[in-house]
């Protein structure tokens, strides 16, 4: 079985795009979307109607969850703006999605860890900012999920990471968005270092073990950040460009 997974699109529709036709001309067997769909500058519903048309198997990230329970006056610029843009059939379609889920027997998606859509999986946040987080400190985040291959998102930073027990833990990066800031839960920034949108495609090896390529894709990354500036953006317009802040 070949899987294909996505996340962090966050309203980049030409992005999206691009990931969808590289996955088409590589022959998968399951598309899943790992979540933070919409949240940006960018074109939030135009997104939303695609991925609604596909029907791919989806889980929530944190900006969903953001849109569907945070007043608009108290929410961020970027889910502000998607906020505003969306219908009520967008949001019946968002509240439809699931926190995390199983995609087969021995295959589990969540957005950050599990139980925690703002916990990085992959990465660890101190006060010096954000480094690749010990095995350790992932043993403990991926807990007594016994999946043999654990999906995650939420960092926008392509990873994969195998446990001791074989358990292999796959971040496919980011398909909309290379680079972000934040200051949760101290000031740091996450960096691509470059404009690609990215995914991974997840197979068993000749081991019968997961394992995942990590795929970078070359879009119009250029048009992408004029819209970002004509939104007043010019922060998500350094990041499309360069994958940096």
């Amino acid at each position: 079985m070949r899987i294909a997974a996505f996340s962090d699109t966050h309203g980049n529709l030409a992005g999206l795009e691009a990931v969808l036709a590289d996955i088409d001309s590589r022959k998968v067997d399951l598309i899943v979307n790992l979540g933070d769909i919409l949240s940006g500058p960018l074109q939030p519903a135009e997104t939303a109607d695609r991925l609604m048309a596909l029907d791919l198997p989806t889980i929530r990230g944190n900006h969903e969850r953001q849109l569907l329970t945070i007043p608009p006056e108290h929410m961020n610029e970027s889910d502000r703006y998607a906020n505003a843009q969306l219908t009520d059939e967008h949001r019946v379609w968002l509240e439809k999605i699931p926190e995390d889920a199983w995609f087969a027997d021995d295959v589990y998606a969540c957005h950050g860890i599990p139980g925690s859509d703002l916990i990085y999986f992959l990465h660890t946040v101190g006060p010096q900012g954000a480094r690749s987080a010990s095995n350790d400190e992932i043993v403990q985040r991926a807990g007594d999920v016994r999946a043999a291959l654990i999906l995650c998102g939420h960092t926008h930073i392509q990873g994969k990471h195998r446990l001791s027990d074989g358990r292999l833990i796959v971040n496919p990066g980011s398909a909309g968005l290379p680079a972000y800031d934040d200051d949760r839960p101290f000031a740091h920034v996450m960096e691509a270092g470059s404009s690609h949108v990215r995914y991974a495609i997840c197979e068993r090896d000749g081991f019968g073990r997961w394992d995942a390529e990590l795929i970078a894709v070359d879009y119009d990354f250029e048009s992408a950040a004029r819209t970002a500036e004509l939104r007043g953006r010019n922060d998500w317009a350094v990041a499309l460009r360069t994958g940096r802040m």
